[in-house]
């Protein structure tokens, strides 16, 4: 990698860190590009250059953490085609994983501090996971609409990480794994 390239992602980090930060005290729409700059310490010149608003700022960092969730999310089809919930091992499931590594992320996405849009768009993206799931994975039983299926898919385990938030992240993410193949277990 060049070190131009380098620095570009360094800057990029920067800028990432201090809208999280601001994010902490405020709302997105009451965040300047002033603040910003000041906080990652690089001019308003070198924000123009990768952003035109604030809001592409966060959507960029957004669709980088929704990345890493659906990587996240396909971890337990790595080494197999289809999973049979009966046998699937805890320990392969890497989305509360996810979560854990950028709790600043989530907590910011499901306080009041931003846009109802982000959580919807959280929201969609998990459900986009489950339908593709859905298609590659196991057949939707005859009668269940996709759409529904994906939707409380969604809602469900959505469900379990506002809880975990709820309680101020304090149980692993092994827990929470363990958790979940129990629910997907049940009789």
């Amino acid at each position: 990698m060049s070190q131009v390239d380098l620095r570009i992602i360094k800057t990029k980090e920067a800028l990432h860190t201090a809208l999280l930060t601001l994010l902490k005290n405020k709302p997105l729409e009451s965040i300047s590009i002033s603040e910003i700059c000041r906080n990652a310490k690089v001019n308003r010149g070198t924000f123009y250059l990768h952003y035109s608003q604030v809001g592409d700022l966060f959507e960029e960092y957004f669709r980088e953490m929704m990345e890493d969730l659906a990587n996240s999310y396909q971890e337990p089809y790595r080494h197999v085609v289809k999973i049979k919930t009966s046998e699937l091992d805890p320990s392969t499931i890497r989305i509360f994983h996810h979560i854990e590594k950028y709790k600043e992320f989530y907590r910011i996405v499901f306080s009041k501090n931003v846009p109802l849009t982000y959580y919807y768009l959280l929201f969609e993206e998990t459900k986009r996971l489950f339908t593709e799931d859905a298609k590659e994975h196991f057949q939707v039983n005859e009668g269940i609409d996709p759409n529904f299926y994906a939707s409380y898919q969604a809602n469900a385990i959505l469900g379990m990480i506002i809880q975990w938030y709820k309680e101020g992240f304090q149980q692993k993410a092994n827990v929470l794994n363990e958790q979940l193949v129990k629910i997907l277990n049940l009789k």
